[in-house]
């Protein structure tokens, strides 16, 4: 019904344009945001769409969003050229990969004043240690999420759950090889960052040995099936468990911190693709708006790098501890690093085959 109407207003726009032939030579400038799936507020129950805020605050600025289900989808994309995108948000190891192959434009900041309000924190950081490339959009963590009347909890002992016979069929797993081959590598004490080929084929046995198990690897597929309770297993980012756990109250999240976990970090970057780096910009800093950031997390149930955002952000979800963990907990977080262009190449051949085995 959405599309119908945008397209009969464009239709009446159109033929208005002919009846007064003046006024509708359109000045304006396009955009191209590419950005993870289910990842920006878009007005849905009663929330604030960002994009008709930023549209509204910047008349001469059109927005065209489009989505990726994740970072390998994302990157494979922009390298393979021919495209215009101006803001992608991908994740610390795939920011450092990008800087690395020279795929990412330095930002200026002096038309991204709100970066100011990023907390201390969040720069610095070790996939954009200077702080040239990118501006944090989100934090959060990798964890399990589990049907509570489905799953024991005695069975939460760590990321070998995810490995328990008794849920055959009812296990999901990332269907992108650096988030599963990460939670392989916590099970075997491995650095998260390996790059030993035997390390790597000995996490690839292991996934080999869970595939009878799984259901089906998944990226936003997860929400349908775990809202639904078709599957009751899924190790997946927070912020879309309490999104899905606002549908489905049965849903509970583990985070196994014996083991460790992925802590990651999702910044705005500007690709070298880009052709309006400019209003690029003014994009981005229109998201680092403490008000804007705190209304956009309310709805994507993120967590944010702007303190100052909190105000304007529900208690419930800034005093969740699957949101915001102690200090103490976040301690036993792992941040992904670049991978050199040969181990990714590994990790993307040895996945494939833990796919397509029986």
């Amino acid at each position: 019904m959405k599309k119908f109407t945008a397209l009969l207003m464009a239709l009446i726009m159109t033929v208005a344009c002919f009846a007064t032939l003046s006024g509708c030579s359109s000045n304006k400038t396009t955009i191209y945001v590419y950005n993870w799936q289910e990842y920006i507020s878009t007005g849905e129950d009663d929330t604030l769409d960002v994009i008709e805020a930023f549209e509204d605050a910047y008349p001469d600025i059109d927005v065209k969003y489009s989505t990726y289900p994740d970072n390998e989808t994302m990157y494979a994309k922009l390298a393979a050229g021919g495209i215009t995108v101006d803001v992608i948000i991908p994740s610390d190891y795939m920011i450092a990969r990008m800087i690395q192959e020279n795929m990412l434009q330095e930002l200026n900041f002096d038309n991204i004043p709100n970066y100011s309000n990023v907390d201390s924190s969040f720069k610095d950081m070790a996939h954009d240690p200077q702080n040239k490339y990118s501006v944090p959009y989100t934090w959060g963590t990798v964890g399990i999420i589990y049907n509570k009347n489905r799953v024991s909890e005695a069975d939460l002992t760590g990321w070998d759950v995810l490995w328990n016979e008794k849920y055959s069929g009812k296990i999901l797993m990332f269907g992108n090889s650096r988030d599963a081959f990460g939670i392989a590598e916590l099970m075997l004490g491995y650095d998260v960052n390996t790059t030993s080929e035997t390390e790597l084929q000995a996490c690839a046995d292991l996934l080999k040995k869970q595939r009878p198990l799984v259901q089906q690897y998944v990226m936003d597929e997860v929400f349908n099936s775990m809202e639904n309770a078709e599957a009751w297993l899924a190790p997946y980012y927070v912020g879309d468990y309490l999104d899905m756990a606002s549908q489905n109250p049965d849903l509970g999240f583990y985070l196994p911190e014996s083991q460790g976990f992925n802590l990651f970090v999702d910044s705005m970057c500007i690709p070298t693709c880009a052709q309006e780096k400019e209003a690029a910009e003014k994009f981005i800093n229109f998201l680092c708006d403490p008000e804007i950031s705190g209304q956009n997390m309310n709805a994507i149930c993120y967590s944010t790098p702007i303190t100052a955002a909190k105000q304007y952000m529900d208690e419930e979800l800034i005093n969740n501890k699957a949101a915001y963990p102690s200090d103490e907990v976040l301690a036993k977080g792992k941040a992904f690093a670049y991978l050199p262009p040969e181990t990714n190449r590994l990790l993307e051949t040895l996945f494939l085959e833990v796919r397509n085995s029986h």
